[in-house]
């Protein structure tokens, strides 16, 4: 017979064993929280921890050295709606029918809508079409309390709007920019809280509206898991108005040419306490502007990533980091050329940072070939939840790769804007543009100087081919709107 302490200790070690056991299984019940945060303009080397300009972003940077930093992360568009209908569907913007900007452009002109005008405007008509399957739809049938808070740009009409396409929660503007203080686009207020406009908030910086709304939306979630998506409208200049004019109703050919020659957009807005750190540095007034929308929103960040660690949920929430497009009036986006709207590399990579402390290594630099089409499959898998298998997503599950576990299968990328045309195979990187033409190899010309079209005729003849059979499946794809003939 056993003595009574060694029963005791066999008693303890087997409840210690049962422990080690079970808590593994209690805590793969629960998906982590996944927060999915998208700058909008920021250039390719806007982050402190890249080192090319006096930026400062702590809190982007300790991110970055509490996970990885990804240096080959690509978006489906070079400017805003269709590179985040991709990352809302996982599709090509030429297979989910989003593939060009929606926006009235008569603000070029100086024109300011009517109530009337406005209501039956491209900004309040079209939107990704109904169909389309969203992140928020796939998370929200795995279990997800599901929030937007920022910039939609996917529709304003009301079938078009977050809380019909898969979220419970919506604060932010549903076009494709605003005023930082007024929340007006051109002079149309814009900002929604659900499916209602509001001007509640009127006269507060958009970013500190956005941090507010993200805060409340992780504490009233408790301990479900829960899917926020943040596009921030910063850094991208303000939608409204050049000070020096009022807008104007151009009716005559005359009117219309003093519209054109009106002086430029006021630019990107940013508190004064931010742009000061800056202004005597640069000697560039909008430059600075620039650079302290960034660090107000990195501030942002930092706030909403101390709640969630303060929750005790910091080991399990995955946070996501990148730009919706290349920089635009940020001081230039070397050592890459080109910016927002081009098809040069300026235009199509971002930074991207994964933070999951714990599961993702730290401080990982990677520069596997990775795109935003990879970010619904990976966020499905992690949720535990199967995509509609009638639905082609053109994306996979990048998780194995941030770890540093396999190489990227992604080997081609395609894109295009209306006649613009590239494609990347491999490190050959293809463009047929009208901003410029070339064939040139990213493994050693990642500025894109030099063009090897004449000097490599199969591989431009290739390439060619690569993007003429991509169009093809593209065009052969089931119809989607709002712009294709069906």
């Amino acid at each position: 017979m056993k003595s009574r302490p060694a029963f005791r200790w066999n008693l303890l070690c087997l409840a210690l064993f049962t422990l080690l056991a079970v808590t593994p299984l209690f805590a793969a019940s629960r998906p982590p929280n996944i927060l999915l945060i998208v700058s909008d303009d920021q250039g390719y080397p806007d982050l402190g921890c890249i080192g090319t300009k006096p930026i400062q972003t702590p809190n982007l940077d300790r991110l970055a050295a509490e996970g990885v930093r990804g240096t080959s992360f690509y978006l489906t568009w070079c400017a805003c709606t269709p590179s985040r209908g991709s990352i809302l569907t996982g599709r090509f913007p030429q297979r989910n029918g989003l593939y060009d900007m929606v926006r009235n452009d008569m603000v070029n002109y100086g024109h300011k809508y009517s109530p009337e005008e406005y209501a039956v405007s491209p900004e309040m008509t079209l939107g990704l079409d109904p169909r389309e399957i969203t992140i928020g739809d796939v998370l929200k049938k795995a279990g997800y309390r599901t929030g937007v808070v920022g910039k939609w740009d996917m529709g304003q009409a009301k079938r078009y709007l977050p809380l019909q396409r898969g979220f419970d929660f919506f604060y932010g503007h549903g076009n494709n920019g605003i005023d930082y203080y007024t929340h007006e686009r051109y002079g149309v207020p814009s900002m929604f809280r659900g499916n209602e406009r509001t001007e509640a908030d009127k006269g507060t910086y958009a970013t500190d509206l956005f941090k507010r709304e993200s805060l409340r939306f992780i504490r009233e979630s408790g301990d479900k898991p829960w899917f926020l998506y943040l596009p921030f409208n910063a850094p991208h200049g303000a939608s409204s108005f050049g000070k020096e004019t009022g807008a104007v109703e151009p009716k005559s050919a005359k009117a219309q040419k003093k519209a054109l020659n009106r002086p430029p957009p006021e630019g990107v807005q940013a508190p004064e306490k931010y742009v000061a750190l800056y202004r005597d540095k640069l000697k560039d007034e909008r430059l600075a502007r620039y650079y302290g929308a960034v660090t107000c929103m990195d501030e942002a960040i930092g706030e909403i990533v101390a709640l969630i660690k303060a929750q005790g949920h910091g080991a399990d929430t995955l946070v996501i980091f990148h730009s919706d497009n290349g920089g635009s009036g940020n001081g230039g986006n070397a050592p890459l050329r080109g910016g927002k709207s081009s098809m040069f590399e300026g235009g199509l990579r971002s930074p991207l940072i994964a933070w999951w402390p714990g599961r993702l290594p730290a401080g990982k630099v990677t520069d596997e070939f990775l795109t935003t089409l990879e970010l619904l499959p990976t966020f499905a898998s992690l949720a535990g939840a199967k995509p509609d298998p009638r639905v082609k997503l053109d994306g996979f599950d990048m998780m194995p790769i941030l770890r540093g576990e396999k190489k990227s299968p992604r080997t081609e990328m395609f894109w295009q804007r209306r006649g613009d045309m590239a494609a990347r195979v491999g490190n050959w990187k293809w463009i047929s543009s009208s901003r410029g033409n070339g064939l040139f190899d990213l493994a050693t010309d990642l500025g894109e100087e030099r063009d090897l079209a004449k000097d490599k005729p199969d591989i431009a003849a290739m390439m060619k081919a690569k993007f003429g059979a991509w169009r093809a499946e593209m065009d052969a794809a089931e119809p989607r709107g709002p712009f294709r003939d069906y």
